[in-house]
């Protein structure tokens, strides 16, 4: 079955684009107010988070289930109200940031949402209705079913990557060169290089995806040389947690005065 190809999606710009991944968190901090100020001054206009939810419902931005990495607190989000985890501070500001917050501070910066708990789907959606145009945000989940129900609560005017068993099948389908349905908000694969020992991101993965007019982004790439290879291989977009290596790299390739 072939996929219709229309316009670009609004949250879409002309490739290659540069995320800020957790806003840059090779700096020591992530998912932060500060991460993403920091990203923003930079120059980044697409920036990589996570979001989880708190007791009480609250969508919050943070990458894993506990405090544990980021504030020494081995509490579990899903356990603590709003009120609680408001208080926790790590040098002196607030250690995790709720979206509605971070989508009101930055309305010109594009976020790709990822979502890491089922828990957090409807919190997660109920602020994208409210804050942000689908131009803005863009959603991810590794979880199939859970990106299922972002996309069924979205709607098809928001944008969404694949998930992972998505993911595999256009892996798949790129060896033969089978053309396979993709939901009708899919706009991206975001992927790693590698997944175990096979090679995901090659000349023959991008140029399929292509083919079904879905862009490529390369999670989470810190080396400059391999950021190069990449875009040499025409990915779409290059994630990383060290921000000013990704810039000078742009940069370097005249890719980066559109971002300015």
């Amino acid at each position: 079955m072939e996929t219709p190809q229309g316009p670009p999606h609004p949250y879409l710009a002309a490739p290659p684009l540069a995320f800020a991944h957790r806003g840059g968190a090779a700096a020591g901090d992530e998912n932060t107010a500060g991460a993403f100020d920091r990203a923003v001054r930079a120059g980044y206009r697409y920036v990589e988070t996570d979001v989880h939810a708190t007791r009480d419902g609250v969508a919050v931005v943070l990458h894993d289930a506990t405090l544990g990495r980021v504030a020494g607190d081995p509490h579990a989000v899903a356990t603590m109200t709003w009120a609680d985890l408001k208080s926790v501070r790590v040098g002196g500001a607030a250690a995790v940031p709720r979206l509605d917050e971070v989508l009101d501070a930055w309305p010109e910066v594009r976020f790709n949402i990822d979502v890491k708990a089922d828990a957090a789907v409807e919190p997660t959606i109920a602020v994208v209705h409210e804050r942000a145009t689908p131009d803005q945000v863009l959603l991810a989940s590794f979880s199939d079913p859970r990106l299922r129900r972002l996309r069924q609560l979205a709607g098809p005017a928001y944008a969404t990557s694949l998930a992972q068993r998505e993911t595999a099948r256009l892996w798949l389908a790129s060896r033969v060169r089978r053309r396979i349905a993709l939901p009708p908000s899919a706009v991206a694969a975001q992927v790693p290089i590698m997944f175990g020992r096979v090679r995901v991101v090659d000349r023959r993965f991008v140029a399929h995806a292509h083919a079904l007019g879905l862009q490529v982004h390369v999670w989470t790439v810190d080396d400059p040389a391999v950021m190069e290879g990449l875009l040499d291989l025409g990915v779409d977009g290059i994630m990383t947690d060290r921000i000013d290596v990704l810039r000078e790299v742009f940069t370097h390739r005249g890719l980066w005065k559109d971002r300015e």
